[in-house]
Formats: structure tokens, sequence, C-alpha cells
């Protein structure tokens, strides 16, 4: 005969048994993160070089190349294209600046009542001039909680805008000779 099967026993959980499952659970979590943020450097920008997109804007010789010098260590290039564009030729320079703050250095042949607008917004405006090692930029307004400054050349347009500080902007732009 058959014998009956006994009813299911209730397990009975504490919130002690939940706290050592969370445990468990976070210990692998936390390594891995501990591991990426310390040994992998997680969180410093991955930089990139900038030569090769300077080379290629040399070779078109469509307008003067200017590399910037004199930048210490603390700056990190995190992006370098060169591009046709409509009306010529651009090439930009993303840096992350010692603070912390984005910045792009824009190079361009393209006509500046075309690059301006479509690299600061239409709204960009001019706020004055600033010279700076010898040159005369002119500070502009850009996108929001950006700013820019602009150096218009008979053959080029240097633009660097971003959100860093004033400080970091000139040095920057200082940096381009």
């Amino acid at each position: 005969m058959d014998q009956p099967t006994p009813p299911p026993v209730a397990s009975t959980r504490t919130p002690r048994d939940m706290v050592l499952s969370l445990i468990v659970l976070l210990v692998p979590v936390l390594l891995v993160v501990l591991i990426y943020r310390v040994v992998q450097g997680g969180d410093q920008p991955v930089t990139v070089d900038t030569a090769p997109a300077i080379s290629q804007a040399r070779s078109a010789n469509a307008f003067p190349v200017s590399e910037p010098a004199g930048l210490s260590d603390d700056w990190r290039a995190i992006s370098a294209t060169f591009q046709k564009a409509e009306g010529g030729q651009i090439l930009r320079l993303g840096y992350v600046t010692p603070d912390g703050a984005g910045l792009q250095l824009i190079q361009s042949n393209v006509p500046a009542e075309n690059l301006l607008p479509a690299e600061l917004t239409k709204s960009g405006r001019a706020e004055g001039a600033v010279k700076i090692e010898g040159r005369s930029w002119q500070r502009y307004t850009a996108r929001p909680g950006e700013r820019a400054l602009v150096l218009l050349e008979q053959e080029r347009t240097i633009v660097v805008v971003g959100s860093a500080h004033e400080e970091e902007q000139g040095e920057l732009a200082a940096a381009v000779r």
C-alpha cells in the first residue's frame, strides 16, 4: 500500500538568512567594481593619439594645421577626427582638462559664417575680444553651459569650445601656434 506523503514543511527563513544571501551576492560585485576602478583606472577617460588626424589634415593641405604644444600631461586627448564638411574640411581634437572639464579644439577652412553657427549654435554671439599670446581671440556664447574662443584667420578659423573655465580655455588657445 501507498503511504501518504507527509505535508510539506514550511520553510522558516530569518532576516539573518536574507542578509547572508545578499552578502554572498554583493562581495563579488564589489570586487569587480574595485578591480575596474583601482586596477584598470575605470574613472580615467580613454586617451587617443591625435597624430593620425593631424597628419591627415596636414596631408590634405586645406589650411595651416596647428598642433597644441606645451600642454601639461594632465591634459588628455580623448578624440581626434579630420573630415570633409560642406564648404571645406574640419579638424576636431577633444580634450579633458586638468580639472576634468571637456574642451574641443576645432580648426577649419569652412567659412566662419557657416562654421560658427554649426559649432556654437545659431544663438552664439560674440562677447568681446581677449588677447592670448599676442593674438586677438573673440569670446562667444555657445551651447548651454559652454563658451568659446574664436580666432579668425585668413586661411582658417580656430575654435576652442567647451565647459572648462576661462583659464583652461585660454591655456588651450595659447597652445595653438
